[in-house]
């Protein structure tokens, strides 16, 4: 699921849940029935509902006389109607959440603390191989039991690639570096064409004139950009916050940092990959259309990007930097709501969603990581019968090339406060001079209770 929709609806909800008290503490209201065995779960993606009710059947063989009701709203909705639940009393007894609202939630006690669950039934976290430490809060406790990770990776033409003189295995050991861009460089601009056909390593270029971009923009107004610049400057030691989780500042202002972004925007300056906000459709539509030659996209997009009608996309993992590959990685999790009646039912089941078994049958459809390696490895497996290589992001995973991006406090204002300043940067309207304010702007935010 693309974070960006995601950020967006949080940050609608966040306005909402600032304003309420803590309503799921009432154990007499909550999800499902009173007492009963029917177990509420909801999720903003409708591919991962589809998937997870394959876990059904094993799940209530295994535990006769519960049932459990999956229900899926699209992501604008989503967050509204959980805060509206929380209001109400009648939230879902668990529910799929994101990092950005752990804050809000775990602070206001509209989820539960789960340790006492976790001891009281041995189970065991050690079976997940990312997520678990992005999902404590700064009480120390466990208030979320992971789902599935996303990272990024670069998705390309193979026929464009092949015109150009370039291998697929070039495109997968891609080298960069602030300095001169490495190999990245010479293979965006080999990629680049004008609308004379000239090259962007070619005499005679015209960067005015550009039939097809190298690669999709890189330049991005997220926060973090996971699938733009952030996959670049982690490569250098940088990363989001000076802290793992709960950061007090987020490092804007450090020399690589700022190195990075004023090469990512040279790209844009010298023709080689489309300007910010040049190109508003999807990067599957990009690369379809022959409009760029390669796009750096979300482990989302994998499915979608490779089954472009009549192109053959490759998949190949983000560059090598000076310290070897490393992204950012966001990080869902099931969270159990504070007022459900049905803890006992709920709990088996947000554990069993947490098994090698339900994680490994409902991961082979792909439309999620899972975030236990063995699952993924499932999920490869499946994937690659028919015809799409995901072995990229299991390489990541088992290189800890993967970094969780932090929770923090006062997301919804982080997001209203620096976003702007990112598209001001990148659209010309302001220089590098922006990145020391930004760093200051989020020490103010993130210090505020």
């Amino acid at each position: 699921m693309n974070p960006k929709k995601i950020v967006a609806a949080v940050a609608l909800a966040l306005t909402a849940t600032a304003a309420l008290s803590a309503c799921g503490n009432d154990s007499d209201s909550g999800g499902g029935e009173a007492g009963g065995k029917t177990v509420n779960w909801w999720t903003w993606d409708e591919r991962q509902a589809a998937s997870y009710k394959k876990c059904l059947p094993g799940f209530e063989q295994a535990n006769p006389g519960i049932t459990v009701t999956i229900s899926q709203y699209a992501v604008d909705d989503y967050f509204t109607k959980l805060t509206a639940g929380f209001v109400s009393g009648s939230a879902p007894d668990a529910f799929q959440n994101s990092v950005p609202l752990l804050g809000a939630y775990a602070g206001q006690k509209q989820i539960m603390a789960l340790d006492d669950q976790i001891k009281k039934t041995d189970y065991d976290l050690s079976v997940f191989d990312i997520g678990v430490e992005s999902w404590k809060f700064t009480d120390g406790k466990q208030y979320g039991i992971p789902l599935d990770w996303a990272g990024a990776a670069i998705y390309f033409n193979e026929d464009k690639a092949k015109d150009a003189g370039v291998t697929a295995e070039q495109i997968r050991d891609m080298t960069w570096n602030p300095d001169d861009g490495g190999t990245f460089d010479d293979i965006v601009a080999k990629l680049t064409v004008d609308k004379n056909g000239k090259r962007g390593d070619e005499p005679g270029f015209d960067r005015t004139k550009v039939a097809t971009y190298g690669i999709g923009s890189l330049a991005s107004g997220d926060f973090n950009g996971q699938t733009s610049w952030n996959p670049f400057v982690s490569t250098t030691g940088w990363r989001l916050g000076d802290k793992p989780a709960w950061p007090s500042k987020f490092p804007y202002d450090d020399p690589n940092f700022v190195k990075t972004l004023e090469y990512i925007k040279s790209l844009g300056d010298r023709g080689l990959m489309p300007k910010f906000g040049q190109l508003t459709v999807a990067g599957s539509q990009q690369i379809g259309s022959g409009t760029v030659a390669m796009v750096q996209g979300g482990t989302w997009d994998a499915t979608s990007m490779t089954k472009i009608p009549g192109v053959k996309v490759g998949v190949a993992p983000t560059v090598k930097g000076p310290q070897g590959r490393s992204m950012i990685s966001n990080s869902n999790a099931n969270n159990i709501y504070a007022g459900t009646k049905n803890l006992d039912s709920t709990w088996k089941w947000v554990t069993y969603m947490g098994s090698e078994a339900c994680q490994s049958a409902a991961g082979a459809d792909a439309t999620f990581l899972p975030s236990i390696a063995k699952s993924l490895q499932v999920a490869v497996d499946a994937q690659k019968a028919q015809g799409l290589d995901l072995s990229g992001f299991v390489t990541a995973l088992n290189n800890g090339e993967l970094y969780p991006a932090p929770p923090t406090v006062n997301g919804q204002e982080i997001v209203d406060t620096i976003q702007p300043l990112f598209e001001a940067y990148f659209s010309g309207e302001r220089d590098k001079a922006v990145f020391p304010e930004m760093a200051a702007k989020t020490q103010e935010i993130l210090a505020k209770k």
